[in-house]
């Protein structure tokens, strides 16, 4: 009897060691679901689109999507999530829901997504940031663009407005790091050990001094809402954190959330924008 328990534990210690050599050489691609495939921009239904092309510090050609502003308007510098590419339905319809009032919007598809070329690294994401900002700048001025970041594209974002002028950022959705995320869908697992790209935007925040807007649902079963919570008690103020109780993971846009982006941009304006504050979003207040 022994002796089969100890074949058991060396047969389960194996197993435990081939899932993690497993997890180590796969994560990239469990980590970045992407499409690669392009777009057509003309499917999207988005009245003023045009397709840009700008080029990585490292040489990566990457893909943007640009709706120029109106006159007075901001321009969304927006850093995607981790699935699809920018022909998602969901991905379109926020678009036009946060351009419908005359916002610009300044999208990049990441390397590896939607025609750009690479593949996604924490690394790379940074530079395609860097490469948006700085083709953003040239066009449109440092002053009218808000960093936006979806989900993953939280930490991206967190970390170019850690090193770059914004006139304010936007986190939907956002993580402590996505080391933390993962820890708690693999406990079993030394995430912190075997994890290539860990974004921890709980070390960038405080770096960070533009005006903070974060939007999280309660519902959220990909990233918890006590993430985002936790998040913004590390942020620096001016800063608000709007809790959207029936919200899930991608629904924010159905419980309220353009118009409190709008209300955020508005108050930014008129400088009512002080401090720390949490609230419910209006559509269910």
């Amino acid at each position: 009897m022994r002796r089969i328990l100890k074949l058991l534990a060396i047969g389960a210690f194996g197993a435990y060691v081939a899932m993690l050599a497993l997890l180590y050489i796969k994560q990239r691609e469990m980590m970045y679901p992407r499409n690669a495939a392009r777009a057509e921009i003309a499917s999207a239904n988005l009245p003023g689109v045009e397709e840009a092309a700008l080029t990585a510090a490292d040489g990566e050609k990457l893909i943007a999507w640009v709706v120029p502003p109106r006159d007075g308007k901001p321009v969304l510098l927006f850093f995607h999530g981790n699935a699809g590419n920018f022909g998602r339905p969901i991905r379109q319809a926020r678009f036009r829901a946060l351009t419908e009032d005359g916002t610009g919007l300044f999208a990049v598809n990441y390397r590896g997504y939607g025609g750009s070329t690479g593949s996604p690294t924490e690394d790379g994401l940074a530079q395609d940031a860097r490469a948006a900002y700085a083709a953003a700048v040239e066009r449109f001025g440092a002053e009218r663009l808000v960093g936006y970041g979806e989900s993953l594209g939280t930490g991206v974002v967190l970390k170019l407005a850690a090193e770059a002028p914004l006139k304010a950022v936007i986190l939907e959705a956002p993580y402590l790091s996505t080391a933390a995320v993962a820890q708690q869908l693999y406990p079993y697992i030394p995430v912190g050990l075997v994890m290539h790209d860990q974004f921890h935007s709980d070390q960038v925040i405080g770096k960070v001094k533009a005006p903070l807007l974060i939007l999280h649902g309660q519902r959220d079963g990909v990233i918890p809402f006590s993430q985002g919570e936790a998040l913004f008690g590390l942020a620096n103020p001016p800063k608000r954190f709007v809790r959207f109780p029936e919200g899930n993971h991608e629904n924010l846009p159905a419980h309220g959330s353009v118009p409190e982006i709008r209300r955020f941009l508005a108050d930014l304006d008129t400088s009512r924008l002080a401090g720390s504050e949490t609230v419910t979003a209006m559509a269910q207040r």
